[in-house]
């Protein structure tokens, strides 16, 4: 079960993933840099891809804020890559298949669908400034409302 998701003022949760290339990354390797971390359901599906392509749409402007995107969903790297690949993503997406990042950060919980409960990941997005503390969080949102959420708390 989730715990309660973070909000702004809290100490982001250290975490070691798998990225789309088998490489491990780590949250405290983006230090003196501002992450925009954000949990999505799964790889190419309509609303994940609504939220990553608004990702990349506004790449730039994230990066003039000092700030890295990090996508983080319970896929796996060949899924990652290719969703990666087929949507020009410019940044890093993360495997978190046993959930226990999205779990720390309050994000993996009960969801319902078409009539069924089940476990998932809940959309969200946390802005990290450069010392690793949470100055924005939004949880349970919607994909078109994640971007400009988020360029707002980068912004801000």
């Amino acid at each position: 079960m989730a715990e309660t998701p973070l909000k702004a003022g809290d100490p982001a949760p250290d975490f070691e993933l798998t990225n789309e290339n088998g490489e491990t990354v780590r949250l405290a390797d983006f230090r003196g840099r501002r992450v925009l971390l954000y949990f999505y359901p799964k790889d190419d599906t309509s609303g994940c891809t609504t939220q990553a392509c608004g990702f990349r749409d506004n790449y730039p402007a994230i990066v003039e804020q000092n700030a890295v995107v990090l996508g983080i969903s319970p896929d796996g790297v060949t899924s990652h890559q290719k969703f990666k690949t087929k949507h020009d993503l410019p940044f890093t997406l993360l495997v978190d298949d046993q959930h226990t990042v999205a779990t720390a950060y309050g994000v993996w919980g009960e969801k319902k669908m078409y009539g069924k409960t089940y476990m998932g990941i809940i959309r969200s997005h946390f802005v990290i400034d450069e010392e690793g503390k949470i100055v924005a969080a939004q949880v349970n949102v919607k994909p078109k409302d994640s971007v400009p959420q988020a360029l707002a708390a980068l912004g801000s």
